[in-house]
């Protein structure tokens, strides 16, 4: 069953990447996605309290922003959007935890739980919103991490419930789609053994998941989004998966001239390059 823990590493890598540290305003929480009358009538304070949140959050201090997102809540405990930026900045603050701490694994546990706690929140604040159940499914993957396998075996169908959600109330919303795809091909590699052992073990198997289905959502998160180097570096490893090689070569070598965006997108060259020549001429 190392193959789903692995799964759950890998999909929140994939969404936080894309999304932790893009400037503020992005797609995440757009004020077109808030609750009606939530924030066209801000006061000064909590508009002051968002930018400042943002320009912290960008500078990698999820504390200090969640402390200015917390004010917001108390002048406007309905905040759509600072619930959703509340979210994001607890599974940081999560993340930078230290393997080395004492109970370091609780600690995570504790922050990613916050995390939920608000994802949710913002789901009943607005739930025709495609962020509020995006990040309820990162925030659930970051518990599942950290839960017995029974548990990771009992998440995995309700995460891929709220990313198809996500998707369906916003079609455009290419980060969700990457995420998906992530989650076919994670789920296509959990071989049959470990499916049966589940099953016997935990009177539940892992959802199913195709390595077609993957290709399929990641050829769609790249079209939305055709400059992130990160979901056309996933839609190469499934296309390699299937041993699609040539299409996997034109996709990696692509990379190369797409402008750098995000805090991994060096590594993420650097990991092309490597699985170009692994690939070799396959």
């Amino acid at each position: 069953m190392t193959a789903l823990t692995r799964f759950f590493s890998a999909i929140i890598f994939c969404c936080l990447v894309l999304v932790a540290h893009a400037a503020s305003g992005d797609e995440r929480a757009r004020p077109e996605d808030a609750k009606p009358g939530c924030c066209k009538n801000d006061s000064a304070e909590v508009q002051r309290l968002h930018k400042s949140a943002d320009r912290l959050y960008i500078q990698f201090k999820p504390k200090e922003a969640a402390a200015e997102l917390s004010k917001i809540l108390q002048i406007d405990p309905d905040n759509f959007e600072a619930h959703i930026k509340l979210a994001r900045t607890y599974i940081d603050i999560g993340d930078m935890v230290p393997d080395s701490s004492p109970d370091w694994q609780e600690k995570r546990l504790k922050e990613y739980r916050t995390a939920e706690e608000y994802a949710r929140r913002a789901m009943k604040l607005n739930p025709s919103s495609t962020w509020g159940f995006f990040w309820t499914a990162v925030a659930m993957g970051d518990v599942a991490m950290l839960a017995p396998v029974s548990k990771q075996v009992e998440l995995a169908g309700e995460i891929r419930n709220y990313i198809e959600k996500s998707i369906s109330l916003d079609p455009q919303n290419g980060f969700a789609y990457h995420a998906y795809g992530v989650w076919q091909r994670k789920m296509a590699e959990i071989g049959k053994m470990s499916r049966v052992f589940a099953s016997v073990l935990y009177g539940k198997a892992p959802p199913a998941g195709t390595l077609e289905k993957s290709v399929e959502y990641l050829k769609k998160a790249m079209n939305l989004n055709p400059t992130v180097i990160a979901s056309r570096l996933e839609l190469a490893r499934s296309y390699a998966a299937l041993e699609n090689y040539q299409q996997a070569r034109t996709l990696l070598a692509s990379i190369r001239t797409l402008p750098v965006q995000f805090s991994d997108d060096p590594k993420n060259k650097q990991k092309a390059e490597q699985m170009l020549e692994e690939i070799g001429d396959r």
